[in-house]
């Protein structure tokens, strides 16, 4: 008896040897483990294949090298208009790449949830030098901070040139 109640109730079994004293206690189940995602982590899981419809999230790393990622771009796009309605950028302090770093991912992590994209689109990849074209040097020209993409395709990382 003791062991279909067990069983049956999840209760624990008490009583003296002729099992005239029953009582049931019930077990608390352990509280859930907060988990902090890992930055890395967001980065496989968000994404679901596909178009599921706006808004649509980007999210694009930078670099001086195709190795090590200094920037992280999102852009948060509504409408079917092309144009990001929402941009956000996030740098690393010194060495440290930015899909490494866990501070940044939860901040990513933090801003999809807050705009809520039906699809996410994650580049797989560094994809160009972290400054602006425009804004960090001039137009038309290559960055003088980053030589490792001069002449190289973005995408692909092959000389162009």
């Amino acid at each position: 008896m003791p062991n279909r109640l067990h069983r049956y109730y999840g209760a624990a079994y008490s009583g003296r040897k002729n099992g005239s004293i029953i009582s049931l206690v019930k077990k608390r189940k352990p509280l859930p483990k907060q988990r902090t995602p890992h930055s890395r982590s967001w980065l496989r899981n968000k994404p679901r294949q596909g178009f599921q419809g706006y808004p649509v999230a980007t999210v694009a790393f930078y670099g001086p090298t195709n190795k090590l990622a200094t920037k992280v771009a999102e852009s948060i796009i509504l409408t079917e208009n092309g144009q990001p309605d929402f941009l956000q950028r996030w740098f690393s302090n010194g060495e440290l790449d930015v899909r490494s770093d866990p501070a940044i991912g939860e901040e990513v992590l933090a801003s999809l949830k807050a705009h809520s994209p039906r699809t996410t689109a994650v580049a797989d990849r560094i994809i160009g030098c972290p400054h602006e074209e425009g804004t960090d040097y001039p137009d038309g020209t290559s960055c003088p901070q980053c030589p490792f993409w001069a002449g190289r395709d973005r995408f692909t990382h092959e000389r162009i040139q």
